[in-house]
């Protein structure tokens, strides 16, 4: 099953791969007492998943609720194309268990048309569409950068400062939303909690010692994406820490084996706070296609 992980660098063990779930709803694996680690999926609606991960009975309107028993965080990929209506935010935190997450991946229209010039409204309008109403199930944000655009240190050390650390600081910034967003917006925050953000490149010239300390600086997660036609990097920069399994070999189409899912294994529990690790290490060897790749 196509995987996206989060985990704390102070893990004693890391998690081990399971069959999909056939009938019944699976529960979620304990996290250890020393930290924890999260095993998400990025989506959760996906035709070919249909009698395969989800059992053929399902009623679509259930996948997200099967597939939160299944995983502990779920990516919410629309985030990236479009605004969504706050009554989905508040549907889906419905639909998910009490210890559940969703992280969100920013707007598009922030990271690849404005490429972070002049986005303030913009990004006070994402943050007002709703994601405040997922209370406490807010986990990271995921800025995604096309593979056109290079490592620009000023570009990034703005947008870096701009980025809210709590949610009390989102729905401030929320309330420089669009007006004719007014009506469908959520500018509170049900509770004031620590919010986190991580960035995803796909250019060469990221791979710098400047912009790893500028992550490190800022307390910015970089997500450590395998695939392969971008740069596999592979520092820890914050305390938290965000895989992202494309596909190794061919992108969104090759699969991971239990072998290479246990060597990402132990990435995980090898990736520590502030520890260094050189971008040329190896990727997990290929193996016969076993199990399916997620969506960018």
């Amino acid at each position: 099953m196509a995987r996206k992980a989060l985990s704390s660098p102070k893990q004693n063990s890391g998690p081990s791969s399971a069959d999909p779930p056939s009938a019944a709803v699976p529960q979620p694996q304990a996290t250890p007492a020393t930290g924890e680690i999260r095993i998400g999926i990025s989506g959760w609606r996906y035709k070919g998943w249909r009698g395969v991960f989800y059992p053929p009975e399902l009623q679509q309107r259930r996948e997200l609720e099967f597939a939160s028993h299944a995983f502990n965080t779920i990516e919410i990929n629309g985030t990236f194309y479009s605004l969504q209506h706050h009554t989905s935010f508040r549907q889906w935190a419905s639909e998910t268990p009490d210890n559940f997450i969703f992280s969100i991946k920013g707007s598009r229209f922030i990271t690849h048309m404005k490429k972070l010039r002049n986005i303030d409204q913009a990004f006070a309008n994402l943050l007002a569409s709703g994601l405040l109403a997922l209370g406490p199930k807010l986990g990271p944000i995921l800025w995604q950068f096309p593979p056109q655009m290079r490592f620009d240190p000023v570009r990034f050390s703005d947008f870096f400062r701009l980025l809210p650390r709590t949610t009390a600081q989102a729905a401030q910034l929320a309330q420089g939303c669009d007006e004719r967003m007014l009506p469908r917006s959520v500018l509170e925050a049900s509770v004031n909690l620590p919010l986190r953000h991580v960035v995803e490149i796909r250019h060469e010239s990221f791979a710098t010692p400047a912009f790893i300390s500028l992550l490190r600086e800022h307390d910015i997660g970089l997500v450590v994406a395998d695939t392969p036609d971008w740069p596999l990097l592979l520092d820890a920069t914050s305390s938290l820490v965000y895989l992202r399994l494309h596909g190794s070999e061919q992108l969104y189409s090759s699969s991971y084996t239990d072998d290479a899912l246990d060597i990402w294994a132990d990435r995980i529990v090898n990736l520590g706070p502030r520890r260094h690790t050189s971008r040329s290490r190896p990727r997990p060897p290929h193996q016969p296609h076993t199990r399916p790749c997620p969506s960018p």
